[in-house]
């Protein structure tokens, strides 16, 4: 599979196609066209001593600083090394491939103004499997992310470090043992690598991805956790939701639905009036996280296909435009609001949990579901499993978009801290994981002692819990099914099998 890039169509799947499944890319020519004339404008302003940020100036406090010729040769190797400044543990290669293949389609649309040497290095580098060492930490999101993406230009250089299978090797020599050479950093190109939000938002992109998948397996345990405690399933009637309008919401009243066709619950069974909230509101908050992910994502492909750049270089018009069209609040303000809808449903997901192992609220089942209460204690300390994760997920929603701390001596005085919104979202996420894998292994149970014919989707979804975490009939140390059960969900296995059995949900 080759992709092309030519700045106006990629998406997050797409992205996601090339960062994990190691999908090959290609500039389109039209693209590459572009680049040329770009660069050729940019040239003959230089030519005539016109003054331009970040090419013949310094950059953030030092912008009205005007540099030599002999100072221009070399600026843009010295911008990379000090902006190479990031700290800590090294970022996941698939962020990293995601952050370059972000910054390529920024450069397909021709108004960077670097030469079209250092964007064919990058799409060889990626088609190649060479991964820059890169320091997840140290981007404040806006001038772009600097210092990660400084981390990538080193090694364009043929300097830093870099993978290249499973070898962590000087940069030059990754470089080289995949048929690669350095290419020189020439006037405008170490900034055109490194001044987008480009690392930010490749993770936002693969998270949002994850997240959507995700809320579908949530959807699966709802339906489990539902027929457990014999619900009444009134308030899953899509036409409730029409009336209303939410698009979440009849989105995923149709989702548990379709998992729960065919069970015994919609024909006869005696069931309350109304259950409690934590039952009967679940397409609503769901659905509240499916809307705010599919806002989430609309901001985040914009900015996938957008010029996050500055300067900017408008070829057509003669034009150079400066600006912060680096700033990484449009994709990372929406991003808070999901690492807050991920939390929302975790702690929705607990609450169904408890009522699954309280005897008070469970509709008959036995205490903790195990059928020797008080010699055994069932998943009681599942319970708390979940609720620390919980806890941790409620301090991390706690929002970076409004933490701004000034650099720069005041010039930079204003930015997004929107890698610390990434950063968080992948904690939640995992966390996540946790305690919805913990409620799916609490609803096999339930469902296992209850004995009744399962709907068609919930049947599929207890088969593949049950061929990795066997039913509790005597305690045992649980740490071992907790851990599988959060890489099930993470492989999306559940899901994948419940959307063959009742087609897509969503």
């Amino acid at each position: 599979m080759t992709l092309i890039l030519d700045g106006t169509d990629l998406t997050i799947e797409k992205l996601v196609a090339v960062a994990r499944h190691g999908a090959r890319i290609e500039l389109h020519r039209d693209a590459e066209q572009r680049i040329r004339k770009c660069r050729a404008m940019l040239e003959r302003k230089l030519a005539a001593s016109e003054i331009m940020y970040g090419i013949n100036t310094g950059v953030g406090e030092f912008s009205e600083t005007v540099l030599t010729d002999e100072e221009i040769k070399q600026f843009q190797r010295y911008l990379i090394y000090n902006h190479a400044a990031g700290i800590g543990d090294p970022a996941v290669p698939e962020y990293v491939r995601a952050a370059m293949v972000s910054r390529i389609n920024v450069h397909a649309k021709g108004r960077s103004g670097m030469r079209i040497e250092i964007t064919r290095l990058l799409v060889e580098m990626l088609n190649r499997g060479v991964i820059p060492y890169v320091c997840q930490k140290g981007s404040v999101g806006a001038s772009g992310d600097l210092a990660p993406m400084s981390q990538i230009a080193l090694v364009v250089i043929g300097e830093g470090q870099a993978w290249y299978g499973d070898e962590l090797l000087p940069g030059r020599e990754a470089l080289r043992r995949a048929g690669l050479e350095p290419v020189g950093l020439q006037v405008r190109d170490g900034l055109a690598v490194i001044n987008g939000s480009n690392f930010l938002n490749g993770m936002n992109a693969l998270h949002l991805h994850d997240i959507d998948r995700w809320l579908k397996q949530a959807e699966i345990a709802a339906a489990m956790t539902l027929e457990a405690l014999h619900a009444n399933m009134k308030p899953y009637d899509a036409k409730l939701h029409e009336e209303r309008g939410f698009k979440g919401a009849i989105r995923s009243a149709k989702s548990i639905m379709k998992c729960i066709e065919g069970s015994e619950l919609l024909s006869g069974y005696k069931t309350r009036v109304q259950d409690a909230y934590s039952m009967r509101s679940t397409p609503q908050v769901i659905g509240a996280a499916h809307d705010a992910v599919a806002y989430a994502a609309s901001q985040v492909e914009i900015e996938l296909n957008g010029v996050g750049d500055n300067p900017i270089f408008v070829a057509e018009d003669d034009l150079v435009l400066t600006g912060a069209n680096f700033q990484g609040t449009p994709v990372s303000l929406p991003l808070e609001m999901v690492g807050t809808a991920v939390t929302m449903v975790s702690v929705l997901s607990e609450r169904r949990l408890n009522r699954l192992l309280n005897p008070a609220l469970s509709a008959g089942l036995p205490p903790f579901l195990t059928e020797r209460p008080g010699f055994h204690s069932g998943l009681m300390l599942s319970q708390y499993t979940a609720g620390t994760l919980i806890v941790e997920q409620r301090m991390l929603a706690a929002p970076a978009a409004c933490a701004s701390i000034p650099a720069a001596a005041d010039q930079e005085d204003f930015v997004s801290m929107g890698m610390n919104t990434a950063i968080k979202n992948e904690q939640i996420l995992a966390n996540a994981r946790g305690v919805l894998g913990i409620e799916l292994m609490a609803a096999a149970q339930a469902l296992d002692i209850r004995g009744h014919e399962t709907g068609k989707g919930v049947t599929v979804a207890r088969e593949v819990i049950r061929r990795h975490v066997d039913h509790l009939a005597d305690d045992r140390p649980l740490y071992p099914d907790h851990t599988r059960m959060v890489e099930l969900v993470r492989s999306c296995e559940i899901l994948d099998a419940v959307e063959a059995e009742v087609g897509k949900l969503g």
